[in-house]
């Protein structure tokens, strides 16, 4: 393995390689041709796979489209867009040749992976300030793993933020928060968070709080807590202009805000109207705006997402008077087809318009930047902003964070959602394969919302997306304003039955989810993985995905579909699970099976040689004790597996063991267990499940000191 570093142009510091990675001679750049300097050629082979690019539109193989990596406010997230909400330039090439490629530059970058041309990638970088690594290496596991040490650790959230979240945009008071409360336990479905849209805060200004709607805060969140139940509030990036506002006039006393080419606070319009954008390239500012996280946390606040930190525009003031005069002028004109769509489209184009984008100022290093040339670091620094103030405010504390932009290196302080999807069919099957493509590019923390955000959800797409977002580390259903409602009891009694079984199903598989995110967290590994990185001599099939080391799963993503074909690369134990309390486990050999799936049940497989570990259900994850553990194997010779018990709170996860280590090995006809236990660990009993290749079934029982 070897990395090498080649810089372009001036570089700004972008602070996403944590490495020191001296420069090489770019006249030995390996692989590309270099067109200008600012155009990297590569000769593509036919069966060479194209993985990476984490948050974007398509499959895990990223061949054959163009995808430009530019932050973008995009609602739509269909095939023909090139980008989305992220920019996460990574890919690894796989087939004859194999190696991985990185391009740190904070402004655009095109990535044209054989879509002009089949046989060629082209990477283009219009500014041409960046530094491309070259990551060199056979395997794709060992590529993804130094790329994770060149970039830094994956963020680790806390455990309860593996419990279920229930969100939407339309919570506008106490009282639906308690409702909603309510109805989770009137029907036994547990329940740990409830994320606070733009409607809690008093006229849509971050850091305060609606005392019409939501009075006597800090009491509500405490008596939430008490029941195990935590409230999440948005955070966004725009700051309103009202006088009065401490945050605003703060922030143009102090000069904390970006600035337009007069060097006055740049207006753009926003949730409240009219913004300024604090400058969070700035270190000063991102040090006073983490701050203001403050005010919540003393409320009892634990998490917190950020949004529309692209950031995102509703329109500037030039660009709405640009388009007013265009109004103006076309008054009592007979207007053609080119004329009126001209005119059509001046407002159509007026959000996130790149002329704004070239409209404000960063103070970067003391020297003023164009913001279009750093846009994709914005809302890394915004969260980065939040994540340096947490360990200041509360220094042994993990908090729950999540953020919708992001580039590579926020990895390291948060989690990311995958933004304003819709309740399609088709964005249920694109979450299944943009979750790999996250996990290379460091993003373990990540899920979709559930269900859908736009349009209206069917019972069958509730039921079908939460059997997969029970494996995402954020496991979260939201949904906007005006759509169809979409909480787990809104349905009809078998929905409410079925969804209420795959979320306890969830909570039962914590102790396995949070085991194996630990150690991808902590190992610079995945947690999710395209199949061809533990079989690498077989094709990529995109809709069965490995969770963590023990799991496949192969997830239903077709309406009325009530089963699939599944290609399983080694014997696999199957299990078509309704509810963990049923283990009814099936043998599958290697190949191509087609196998039945009925609406209640969730396909999982569990490699040969490996073991899953489960616990019990609780109404939430502060209640899962777990001292007692189920762990099921499938076994050929020996097995092992490392059961992480910490107290899912602190930070002491980086100081101390707590991993205990379960070893089993075949001995003539029975199975020899041996368990090495921390001082600390609460466990005090282990049920065995063993089902080795002959179909022998062999149950244990542990008692730990």
């Amino acid at each position: 393995m070897s990395i090498n570093r080649f810089s372009f142009g001036s570089v700004p510091h972008t602070e996403v390689v944590t490495l020191n990675i001296k420069k090489s001679d770019n006249n030995l750049i390996p692989y590309f041709k270099i067109n200008n300097s600012n155009e990297l050629i590569y000769n593509l082979y036919k069966d060479q796979v194209i993985y990476g690019l984490g948050e974007n539109v398509r499959g895990i193989n990223k061949k054959g489209w163009i995808y430009e990596s530019f932050c973008s406010d995009e609602f739509d997230h269909t095939e023909d867009k090139r980008s989305i909400y992220s920019a996460h330039n990574f890919i690894i090439i796989h087939g004859k040749e194999t190696f991985g490629v990185f391009i740190d530059c904070p402004g655009r970058v095109i990535f044209d992976l054989g879509y002009t041309k089949c046989d060629e990638i082209s990477i283009k970088v219009p500014e041409n300030d960046y530094d491309l690594y070259i990551i060199k290496g056979q395997s794709l596991n060992l590529i993804s793993k130094e790329f994770r040490k060149l970039v830094g650790s994956s963020y680790i959230p806390p455990k309860w933020a593996f419990g279920y979240q229930q969100s939407r945009w339309g919570y506008k008071s106490k009282d639906d928060i308690l409702d909603i409360v309510k109805n989770f336990k009137k029907n036994n479905i547990p329940l740990d968070g409830i994320c606070l849209d733009i409607d809690y805060m008093e006229s849509f200004k971050d850091f305060t709080i609606n005392k019409d709607t939501f009075g006597g805060f800090k009491d509500f969140v405490e008596s939430l807590k008490k029941e195990g139940i935590r409230l999440i509030p948005i955070i966004d990036a725009g700051v309103k202009i009202e006088d009065g506002y401490d945050v605003y006039e703060e922030g143009v006393e102090k000069g904390y805000f970006c600035v337009d080419k007069n060097n006055k606070p740049f207006v753009a319009a926003v949730w409240p109207g009219k913004v300024h954008f604090p400058d969070f390239l700035n270190e000063e500012t991102r040090k006073w705006f983490g701050k203001k996280y403050k005010m919540l946390i003393n409320n009892g606040i634990e998490g917190f997402w950020n949004d529309m930190n692209e950031p995102a525009i509703f329109y500037s003031e030039e660009s709405l008077r640009e388009a007013l005069d265009k109004a103006e002028k076309s008054k009592g004109k007979n207007l053609d087809v080119y004329s009126f769509f001209n005119l059509k489209d001046s407002f159509l184009q007026i959000s996130n318009n790149i002329k704004d984008y070239k409209r404000f100022y960063h103070n970067l290093d003391g020297k003023l930047i164009r913001h279009d040339k750093v846009h994709n670091i914005y809302g890394y620094n915004m969260t980065k902003a939040a994540a340096k103030a947490f360990n200041v405010i509360k220094p042994s504390k993990r908090f729950l964070l999540f953020s919708r932009a992001s580039c590579i290196g926020m990895h390291r302080y948060s989690g990311i959602w995958t933004g304003d999807n819709k309740s399609w069919w088709q964005h249920l099957e694109m979450n299944i394969k943009m979750m790999p493509n996250l996990n290379i590019c460091g993003f373990l923390y990540s899920g979709a919302d559930t269900g859908g955000f736009g349009s209206d959800t069917t019972s069958d797409l509730l039921i079908r997306w939460n059997q997969f977002s029970m494996f995402t580390p954020l496991f979260r259903n939201h949904s906007s304003k005006g759509t169809r409602q979409q909480e787990p009891y809104k349905f009809d009694e078998d929905t409410i039955d079925t969804l209420k079984n795959v979320i306890e199903n969830r909570y039962a598989f914590i102790p396995y989810i949070y085991s194996e995110y630990m150690k991808a967290a902590k190992n610079d590994d995945c947690y999710f993985k395209a199949i061809t990185f533990e079989y690498e001599n077989e094709d990529l099939i995109e809709d069965q995905l490995l969770v963590g080391d023990s799991l496949m799963i192969a997830p239903i993503y077709k309406q009325n579909v009530k089963g699939r074909y599944v290609y399983l690369p080694e014997d696999m134990l199957f299990w078509n699970m309704e509810s963990y309390k049923n283990k009814k486990l099936q043998i599958l050999n290697k190949g191509h099976h087609y196998i039945n799936v009925p609406l209640k049940s969730t396909p999982i497989f569990i490699r040969k040689n490996k073991a899953l570990i489960l616990g019990e259900h609780n109404s939430c994850v502060d209640k899962l004790k777990n001292q007692s553990l189920d762990v099921i194997a499938f076994m050929d010779k020996e097995a092992s597996y490392i059961y992480y018990d910490d107290d899912g709170i602190t930070k002491e996860y980086k100081h101390k063991d707590y991993e205990l280590k379960i070893y089993i090995k075949k001995v003539e006809d029975d199975y020899k267990i041996d368990i090495l236990q921390t001082s600390d660990s609460s466990i005090k009993k282990i049920n065995f499940n063993i089902i080795d290749i002959n179909s022998n079934k062999i149950t244990k029982q542990v008692f730990l000191k």
